[in-house]
């Protein structure tokens, strides 16, 4: 006999998601002129030969339509001394941008200062999943630095850089 299949309920999927650690992210792209960003965790490697990487970006999110446009776009790792970067690009704000210190990358896409690594991705596919677009993209310029990554759990920002070590 097979159960059959049901859709948890929204309280424990957001409890589920908790239990999560995830990194910090601002995706950034152009609007013509106009840089745009939000804040992103739904962030993840697929491949190092070659170097591909997903975004999930809502629907619903006013900079995903930009996104969806671009040819290339800009994931930036935050820092841990980025809790100020995180604020903004998690709110809605006419310019994000405004008292941001950045420069464009090799292919125009903002990469914020302070990050802990930065990389321009070419979009290669947009997979519509749900309530979100899954971005899958070809990385072609990263940069690192020695800065410890934010993480994110159970609601709350972390430094990265002094999780204690299992093994």
């Amino acid at each position: 006999m097979t159960a059959l299949a049901s859709t948890p309920d929204l309280d424990v999927m957001k409890r589920v998601n908790r239990q999560f650690v995830t990194g910090v992210t601002v995706v950034t792209a152009m609007d013509g002129d106009t840089p745009r960003g939000l804040a992103v965790n739904a962030f993840s490697s697929i491949s190092l030969d070659p170097p591909t990487v997903m975004v999930c970006v809502q629907h619903t999110s006013s900079t995903h339509d930009c996104l969806f446009r671009a040819d290339h776009l800009a994931i930036n790792i935050l820092s841990t001394g980025q809790l100020d970067v995180v604020g903004t690009f998690a709110a809605k704000s006419a310019d994000k941008f405004a008292d941001l210190d950045w420069e464009s990358g090799p292919f125009g896409s903002p990469l914020i200062a302070r990050s802990s690594a930065q990389m321009e991705v070419r979009i290669r596919e947009r997979l519509r999943a749900s309530t979100h677009t899954v971005f899958v993209c070809r990385v072609v310029h990263a940069a690192v630095t020695e800065l410890p990554p934010m993480v994110y759990s159970s609601g709350s920002f972390f430094d990265g850089g002094a999780l204690t070590s299992l093994g």
